[in-house]
């Protein structure tokens, strides 16, 4: 298993797009463009990855700095930047979320932290220490917005499952076995991946772990609460519906006091 968050997504970067495109897809894009739009830039990205959200906010602010401890997810984001001609207005960081680098240089008026970027933080003292880093970039009117996947610790347990199967965009055949399993006392859920590569007849596995962690909201809220933020809005869904324990997401706008 995965000791740390981070552990796994240089392995994962491959898969990453493929996977997504056919799970959670662009369901939550306009809400980020919406929330960048209104606050303006410069924003801030937590775990960016391959750019599934920084692309399209990059867009509509004048400027936009991505961080991720994953030099593959990066290298990705880079080329997809370039493409995009968009490397004039965004900017990639290599560093670890729970000590960023540049608080004397930046004040941000948008900090994300986009679907589960926190349960990616696997003990309190990752969380406290993130929380800290973040009240110390954040402008005098700077929002940190804090998107959370309720569904983790109530993921059912599996073995060596065929989730997905499919055709890659540079033709391989591509499935992915997975197991996952729960480790209640730590409040943790543990994906086993095995993504198999075929070309031909030749089968080539790639094989890592995933851990998330998972509070309640009341959890978060007070540690945000003890970090020094100020809940400005909590919605149960991209579309600003009001929070309900059924809710298929966890959004939460905070403010530094």
């Amino acid at each position: 298993m995965a000791t740390e968050g981070w552990h796994g997504w240089d392995e994962y970067a491959p898969f990453y797009d493929w996977e997504n495109a056919r799970t959670f897809g662009r369901r939550d894009v306009r809400f980020w463009i919406d929330q960048a739009s209104r606050l303006g830039g410069p924003v801030l990205e937590l775990g960016c990855g391959t750019g599934r959200l920084s692309l399209p906010v990059a867009r509509v602010v004048e400027r936009f700095v991505g961080i991720d401890r994953s030099a593959s997810m990066l290298t990705r984001l880079r080329k997809r930047l370039r493409r995009g001609r968009l490397g004039g207005r965004a900017t990639l960081v290599r560093c670890d979320i729970r000590a960023l680098p540049f608080r004397k240089r930046w004040r941000f008026q948008l900090v994300m932290a986009p679907y589960g970027m926190l349960q990616s933080l696997l003990r309190n003292s990752d969380l406290t220490a993130t929380l800290g880093a973040v009240s110390q970039v954040l402008g005098k009117a700077g929002t940190f917005v804090i998107d959370l996947v309720p569904d983790l610790p109530r993921w059912d347990e599996y073995t060596r499952r065929i989730s997905l199967r499919g055709r890659t965009t540079g033709g391989r055949n591509l499935t992915l076995i997975e197991s996952v399993r729960q480790d209640r006392q730590r409040r943790l859920t543990i994906f086993e991946q095995e993504f198999v590569e075929q070309r031909g007849r030749q089968q080539t596995p790639h094989r890592f772990s995933l851990v998330f962690r998972t509070l309640t909201l009341r959890q978060i809220m007070n540690r945000l609460d003890q970090a020094g933020f100020r809940i400005e809005a909590v919605f149960g869904d991209y579309r600003g519906h009001e929070w309900c324990p059924e809710a298929d997401a966890w959004v939460i706008l905070a403010r530094r006091r």
